[in-house]
């Protein structure tokens, strides 16, 4: 694998980084609904979705954001 390779690689870990942190103060957690009880009895069917909320850190996002950063200023120091 060629350094231009290598480098293209962690510019794009780094961007996924910061993006996926930037996402996280914007929306500091997401809701979801999960199916968790189905009941048929003849032709009756019965089931109970659960709404399921999830929270993210605001550690989580500055912690990427910091991390995708560093990523980039590592990569442009010479070796």
């Amino acid at each position: 694998m060629s350094a231009f390779a290598r480098m293209r690689r962690v510019q794009v870990a780094a961007l996924v980084l910061i993006v996926a942190g930037v996402l996280g103060l914007v929306y500091d957690h997401f809701t979801y609904t999960k199916e968790s009880h189905d009941l048929t009895i003849g032709s009756l069917e019965l089931s109970v979705k659960d709404r399921e909320t999830v929270n993210i850190p605001l550690w989580c996002s500055v912690g990427a954001i910091a991390a995708g950063a560093l990523l980039l200023v590592a990569r442009r120091q010479p070796a």
